[in-house]
């Protein structure tokens, strides 16, 4: 500084700028650094996934797993497994208890990535009578060890539709022939295996429609409940018309970010099994690993130029 505070005129002025440039480039470098750290320090927020979406069209009519359909459009019904009338029958009361398994973004899945795994969801009393409800137990992966792994069109909606968007995403029982003054009961879910650690319970959706169908025109994670709020069972009520009820168990992928992917292709070892690809790529790869060593170094570098430029235009100032 001492020099600086000597000089004057156009040297002093020269010599201000190069310091001020290099503080300059300075700051641009703490604030380059400083966006990579914050860039990489949310890994989760980057709509990679554990396991890719299942897509499972749902039946049409004239496919034999097609089974009715309302006059009014109201609702649409699929053969299903696991669809059982008690005997002997008491009465219309009728349900589903289901259990979506969905990935980081939503979207459904049947547990290919969490195997040995299970989720069990306690019943009552009055579905006790039915094979696969005394607890209803799903296993994962669920195509290993169930027929049909999704068998419910339960959330989204389609033109060509009743009910649902056209795709399979619910793994359901389904039970006929309860009195229609029943009270139907589920306990929590409870998840247990070698990845029970990586299934969240978002939460649970229960619905007593009366009538009217499920409605599917839901987000199944932004209407999950917990589970005293979903209501934990309902009491059928023939004078209302409520002779059916369903609820959904919804379950979420939470697995490390390092063990996610992107389900579109679009990062990962998408190349891997083209070596021609890879190879065309390496010079745009190494020029982008620079760039995420060093990002804004374009902007850096200028700044760099103009200050050393400035400099040796202040030297050859002085030595006149």
């Amino acid at each position: 500084m001492a020099e600086v505070r000597g000089s004057s005129g156009p040297e002093r002025w020269q010599t201000l700028l190069a310091v001020g440039l290099g503080l300059a480039v300075i700051g641009s470098l703490v604030a380059a650094g400083a966006g990579t750290v914050a860039a990489q320090a949310d890994p989760d927020d980057n709509g990679t996934v554990s396991e890719a979406a299942y897509v499972d069209p749902a039946p049409e009519k004239g496919d034999p797993y097609y089974e009715a359909a309302a006059d009014d459009g109201s609702w649409v019904s699929y053969e299903n497994p696991r669809d059982e009338y008690r005997s002997p029958y008491l009465g219309d009361g009728s349900g589903k208890i289901c259990v979506s398994l969905v990935n980081e973004n939503g979207d459904p899945v049947i547990g290919e990535s969490v195997p040995n795994t299970s989720v069990t969801v306690p019943t009552g009393g009055a579905t006790t009578w039915h094979s696969d409800a005394d607890p209803m137990t799903v296993q994962f992966p669920m195509d290993d060890h169930h027929e049909f792994p999704l068998d419910g069109d339960q959330f989204g909606t389609s033109p060509d539709v009743a009910q649902g968007d056209g795709y399979m995403d619910s793994h359901c029982l389904e039970f006929h022939g309860n009195p229609e003054d029943a009270t139907l009961t589920y306990g929590e879910a409870e998840i247990s295996g070698e990845h029970a650690d990586r299934i969240d319970v978002a939460g649970y959706i229960q619905q007593e429609p009366a009538g009217d169908g499920w409605d599917t025109d839901i987000d199944p994670i932004a209407a999950a409940e917990p589970y005293e709020e979903a209501g934990g069972g309902w009491t059928y009520d023939a004078a209302e018309n409520s002779t059916h009820g369903q609820a959904v168990v919804v379950l979420q992928l939470d697995a490390p970010a390092d063990e996610r992917f992107d389900p579109d292709g679009s990062n990962g070892p998408s190349n891997a099994s083209d070596p021609a690809s890879a190879g065309e790529n390496d010079d745009d790869d190494e020029n982008a690993e620079s760039g995420d060593q060093m990002p804004g170094f374009g902007v850096v570098g200028a700044l760099v130029a103009l200050s050393v430029a400035v400099l040796a235009r202040r030297r050859g100032y002085s030595s006149r």
